[in-house]
């Protein structure tokens, strides 16, 4: 019960600074009438269609969003006839007229009404025999009625192109932060599948040797711990990312791998009991950090498949460089089957590597065993 008049007060201050549009044109339209019949009434009586002549002069701005010229033709009409008997002050409801036409009327509108304002003006001046100091302020206001409609119309527009340059920046974060979503998505499959993989290959290592030789099921069992650590530590930058309180804000970007720890991945996998061999061919030179992230991405799913999947003794890695284009191969001697079938391994490589501009080709090569998958990534920096 005692917060009803704080409401009350709150809703009355709000339509007195924020009234809508059509409250706002009640109060023009009253506000015209008045300032309008008042004057005609008020220094003697007047005839009834003189007060008529007075109100249609004025109450018609009531309309004027729906029908600017319609209202301002009327209006002008009706205070050109009321010149003639009285000398009102200012001719309101025409200047409310001319001010909508310049605010809310199209070019043409408004290029076509000028003229006939002006000659309109002009005629309701000369008719009665006015003075030339009422020339001059009539004149005055009925320029500066259009100056403002002009005006609005500009701060209209402005405000429309922030809108809508808001919301095309709106669109592009929302979309930047989907791609980072997907981004984290293969990642963290990237991760878990490798490291979960390799992990399950070096455990059974280790178990089928626990009793002829320790100290190789020690070794297994060392990689595991190893490759559980890394796994974990590239896990917990990802997940950081999805954190609203980090310095960068949410989606902030964890530190993305590189092509110097390819050696390191390589390591990791050799551990799994996998003969794997990294080659260059051509010069290296400087990449972007999206095709660094997505060629240490493609060796990590292609060694992850060829454990897995391929029943292979031996790999080769090989970075081949040119002047426009890195390119990443992952061969393996096994039967072939990467187990693609089954999973989003190739799919998840080929949708990485073509988001990057690039392109995936994966299969058995002509004549051969085994299985290669060839990733071209533009360089994406100017070589000098």
């Amino acid at each position: 019960m005692t917060r009803a008049p704080e409401v009350s007060v709150r809703r009355v201050v709000w339509l007195l600074y924020e009234p809508s549009p059509r409250s706002l044109d009640v109060l023009v339209a009253l506000a015209a009438t008045a300032a309008t019949v008042v004057p005609t009434l008020w220094h003697r009586p007047a005839e009834w269609w003189v007060v008529a002549l007075a109100f249609v002069s004025s109450a018609p701005v009531l309309w004027r969003r729906r029908a600017p010229v319609l209202v301002s033709f009327v209006t002008g009409l009706a205070m050109t006839g009321l010149v003639l008997w009285e000398k009102p002050f200012l001719p309101w409801g025409p200047l409310v007229g001319v001010y909508t036409i310049a605010a809310l009327s199209g070019a043409t509108v408004r290029l076509l009404a000028v003229p006939f304002i002006g000659g309109a003006v002009y005629l309701s001046l000369v008719m009665p025999g006015e003075e030339t100091e009422a020339y001059r302020m009539v004149g005055t206001a009925f320029v500066a009625a259009y100056a403002l409609g002009t005006g609005t119309r500009a701060r209209a527009a402005g405000h429309a192109e922030r809108a809508e340059r808001d919301l095309r920046l709106e669109q592009e974060q929302e979309a930047a932060a989907a791609r980072e979503r997907t981004r984290i998505a293969r990642d963290v499959h990237d991760i878990v599948t490798h490291s979960v993989g390799l992990m399950v290959v070096q455990a059974e290592a280790g178990s089928a040797v626990l009793d002829v030789d320790p100290t190789r099921a020690r070794t297994a069992l060392d990689a595991v711990a190893e490759t559980g650590r890394t796994a974990l530590v590239q896990l917990r930058g990802l997940l950081g990312t999805l954190r609203d309180d980090g310095p960068h804000g949410p989606m902030a970007r964890a530190e993305r791998p590189s092509l110097a720890a390819l050696p390191e991945l390589v390591g990791r996998t050799r551990l799994a009991g996998l003969d794997v061999r990294l080659l260059t061919e051509g010069r290296p030179g400087r990449v972007t950090g999206e095709t660094e992230a997505t060629a240490y991405r493609v060796v990590q799913e292609a060694l992850t498949n060829v454990v897995r999947h391929a029943g292979a003794r031996a790999a080769h890695v090989t970075l081949g460089w040119t002047d426009t284009h890195l390119t990443v191969t992952v061969a393996d001697d096994g039967g072939g089957d990467t187990g693609s079938g089954g999973g989003h391994g190739l799919t998840g490589m080929r949708e990485r590597v073509t988001a990057g501009g690039g392109v995936l080709r994966a299969g058995t090569p002509r004549g051969g065993a085994g299985f290669v998958v060839r990733a071209e990534l533009p360089r994406g920096v100017e070589q000098t």
